[in-house]
């Protein structure tokens, strides 16, 4: 028997993109939802899951991951029938794990530093995307050559870099080029979108 998938998720968290990339997979999951406003994410219970308290985590037999990109990850090679990472010796998959990561450690807190109005840093190589122009103007680049970040075919990176540029839009911290909006449109016509976010 295979063994159990179980997701920790609250909707108003990174847990959406979690929960596209489980509908992605299609594997059977349970869902176990972590209410924020009672602080569950901070129970001892859920802190055994995860030490940080956020959300989301799961747990898949014996192995627990947290983190949004390396579930991302971490799915994508559990279930490879989902084909949504090129394979080890692929040399497609250092440019999915390029924007994957990207997409976590450059864009998001670009995209936060925006929507919170955080004051410009002096030395803007201590961020870890430089500076809000040039971590829009990478990701656009990224997309040019789509419709997907590696070319024709979707992948996990898909999952992280779409559900930033549709919390960006939504949260206007992302500046509406039409290659975002683009981009996004084709996201949100895939089946699995629809099911994570319905």
């Amino acid at each position: 028997m295979a063994d159990q998938l179980v997701f920790y998720h609250n909707p108003m968290s990174r847990g959406r993109i979690a929960h596209w990339m489980l509908e992605e997979v299609g594997a059977p999951y349970a869902t176990k939802v972590v209410d924020l406003e009672k602080r569950e994410h901070k129970s001892p219970a859920y802190l055994a899951v995860n030490p940080m308290g956020k959300v989301p985590a799961i747990v898949h037999g014996d192995t627990v991951v947290t983190e949004t990109a390396a579930i991302c990850a971490y799915l994508a090679d559990a279930f490879p029938r989902a084909e949504l990472a090129p394979p080890v010796g692929d040399h497609a998959r250092g440019t999915y794990y390029r924007w994957l990561f990207f997409a976590a450690g450059c864009l998001e807190p670009a995209l936060v530093d925006r929507m919170v109005e955080r004051p410009p840093v002096e030395r803007e190589g201590m961020l870890s995307y430089g500076n809000y122009e040039s971590a829009l103007g990478a990701l656009e680049k990224a997309l040019a050559h789509g419709p997907w970040i590696l070319g024709e075919r979707f992948s996990a990176a898909d999952v992280y870099v779409g559900a930033q540029v549709g919390w960006g839009l939504y949260t206007k911290s992302l500046e509406p080029r039409p290659a975002f909006q683009k981009y996004l449109d084709r996201c949100a016509r895939r089946p699995a979108y629809k099911r994570a976010n319905g």
